[in-house]
């Protein structure tokens, strides 16, 4: 056994284990934690793929800005427990949709990958064979994967709308009393 399996397991379990406190703890500012020593050893795997560029954007833009917008957003919102609570309660079976299908997909990629067939077919391998570079990363980011990037900006758009909508919300309403009650 090679020792780049080694640590490829090593990452990846890191990674797993970093999502599930993520999913699983209670603690908002842990969950946090978690997902930036998650998005660090993303990077490292994609540091042993060779995909450099892939890392240091998973570094700079996810572990750094994101996650400084996530831990903002978080101190000023103060959400209650038992609202985050009630909010997850009814999500549940939305949610065990969601991880059953994942799960599904999953293992259809492990049992092709068995099987020896290349996910993506020729795209895929000649997309490979120019990783190295920027531009052909860039190329191909804006040519063939460009609706999935417009979706992705759209999404994050939403999110930035949803946490200043709260944030507001917040403001306005202090211990259940408005702001103009106060005055």
């Amino acid at each position: 056994m090679d020792l780049s399996f080694l640590f490829f397991y090593l990452f990846a379990a890191v990674a797993v284990g970093a999502a599930l406190v993520v999913v699983l703890n209670r603690n908002i500012l842990h969950c946090a934690m978690a997902l930036v020593l998650m998005f660090f050893a993303i990077a490292a795997l994609f540091l042993m793929l060779g995909a450099e560029f892939i890392a240091a954007v998973q570094v700079l833009v996810y572990a750094g800005a994101i996650m400084v917008l996530f831990l903002f957003v978080i101190l000023l919102i103060q959400i209650d427990r038992v609202q985050m609570l009630r909010f997850a309660h009814r999500q549940s079976p939305l949610v065990v949709i969601i991880a059953v299908l994942l799960l599904a997909e999953l293992l259809y990629m492990i049992i092709r990958g068995t099987l020896g067939i290349a996910p993506g077919g020729a795209d895929a391998a000649a997309a490979g064979a120019a990783s190295g570079s920027t531009e052909a990363f860039g190329a191909l980011l804006y040519t063939t994967y460009l609706f999935p990037f417009e979706v992705a900006s759209v999404l994050l758009l939403a999110a930035m709308i949803g946490a200043i909508l709260l944030a507001r919300l917040d403001k306005e309403e202090v211990g259940g009393v408005s702001r103009q009650d106060m005055s």
